[in-house]
């Protein structure tokens, strides 16, 4: 993205509003809606900066998009747009996850109510999927980066080996052969 393409850095209140809108909107997930809040509609990062943020929030303690939530206010405004933009995402899930909960175990006996719940989850895992691919685009043509992505996915969803073993490893791994290859 050239310079004069570029918008001007989001001020706190433009973080806190941002995420807030991604935490209201992120029924199912909300890596779809942050990734389109961040790229599409504020242009604050461009697609590959912002996978090499979800990559490096991933191998952090926490939620993904919670740490890319603090990762960019921090890196647009400092403590306080890291704040802002941690309440912004979190303030109405919370309150909304209470509620329902609530409502939830009132009702839960209701053969409805248990099929919505069905139906929202197979939304929410579609647009995880649908997420998953628009993240994957930056590395078109490199196969190598596919390749070692690929490696990790075996190594996770069908192999089944602890996540908390498999990112360490692959990280380095990656690093360094993406690195010796220049790729």
């Amino acid at each position: 993205m050239s310079q004069s393409s570029t918008p001007p850095n989001p001020t706190v209140a433009d973080l806190f509003m941002g995420f807030f809108t991604v935490g209201v909107c992120g029924f199912g997930g909300v890596l779809p809606w942050a990734r389109r809040m961040i790229l599409e509609k504020n242009r604050w990062l461009t697609p590959a900066e912002f996978t090499e943020v979800l990559g490096f929030c991933q191998f952090m303690p926490g939620g993904n998009i919670m740490n890319v939530a603090i990762a960019l206010g921090a890196r647009f405004r400092g403590i306080p747009g890291a704040v802002a933009a941690l309440l912004g995402l979190m303030v109405a899930p919370v309150v909304i996850v209470i509620m329902l909960g609530a409502v939830y175990d009132q009702y839960a006996e209701i053969p409805a109510v248990r099929r919505a719940f069905v139906a929202l989850a197979a939304a929410g895992a579609g647009m995880l999927i649908a997420t998953a691919v628009k993240i994957a685009l930056p590395l078109k043509g490199r196969w190598l980066a596919i390749g070692l992505a690929g490696l990790t996915f075996i190594a996770i969803a069908v192999l089944r080996l602890p996540l908390a073993i498999v990112m360490p490893i692959m990280a380095v791994l990656s690093t360094l052969v993406l690195w010796r290859f220049k790729a």
